[in-house]
């Protein structure tokens, strides 16, 4: 069976865990501290990060993007990334954007300072002035996944993709710690129930860490 190492709260892992159960490809679970800095995990990925995926013959793969289309790729049903030459460029566009904007707006700053700061054991509490950052940029995309569903079925489009995937990757994990204001922005709330609701979606919704409850909405399907 495959294996794929992770961070319970890390989007990038849990976009891979999104599409490994789109396609249907059962898959194990291993939690890596990627602080710690294994020497053994460091041999499977000197970047030192997550997420990575062992395929059954051994395979080494890193990086949520490169697996990602690997996966596309090789079990190409459904397709993730669109069969359209320009659906594809506006999937792997709004990919990025949620990949490096919204990563660098809103999830460091929340769910970095509020999550990660403390498991890794660094000293001091959250930095106020990032927070107060990520409270604001979020409003801004949240913004425009609204604009973008009042015009598409999906965010790329009409097909669910991994642009929806990736963003909401992103925003489940914001959500976790309480801070994504839904009912300010219903086109986005209404998208991401749709999200919340899909089979591959819903074990997400039952990470649970130790001593950091998730808000009582989180893992309702309705909100």
């Amino acid at each position: 069976m495959r294996t794929l190492y992770h961070l319970w709260l890390c989007p990038f892992s849990r976009k891979v865990r999104v599409v490994l159960a789109e396609k249907k490809l059962a898959f194990e679970l291993v939690a890596e501290r990627v602080w710690e800095q294994r020497s053994e995990f460091l041999a499977l990925n000197p970047a030192g990060d997550v997420p990575v995926m062992i395929e059954p013959n051994g395979a080494v793969l890193a990086d949520c993007g490169a697996i990602t289309e690997y996966l596309d790729e090789a079990q190409p049903d459904p397709p993730l990334f669109g069969s359209d030459l320009l659906v594809r460029a506006e999937v792997r566009r709004l990919v990025a954007w949620f990949d490096e904007k919204f990563n660098r707006d809103v999830t460091v700053n929340l769910v970095g300072e509020k999550i990660f700061r403390r498991q890794m054991g660094l000293p001091g509490g959250p930095d106020s002035r990032l927070i107060r950052t990520g409270y604001e940029m979020i409003r801004d995309h949240l913004d425009y996944v609204g604009w973008l569903t009042e015009r598409r079925r999906w965010l790329a489009g009409d097909s669910f993709s991994m642009a929806d995937i990736t963003a909401a990757a992103h925003l489940s994990t914001v959500d976790y710690v309480g801070d994504v204001p839904w009912e300010d922005f219903p086109a986005a709330k209404d998208w991401y129930a749709r999200i919340k609701s899909r089979p591959s979606f819903r074990p997400l919704l039952t990470d649970h860490l130790p001593g950091i409850p998730p808000p009582a909405h989180y893992a309702d399907l309705d909100f």
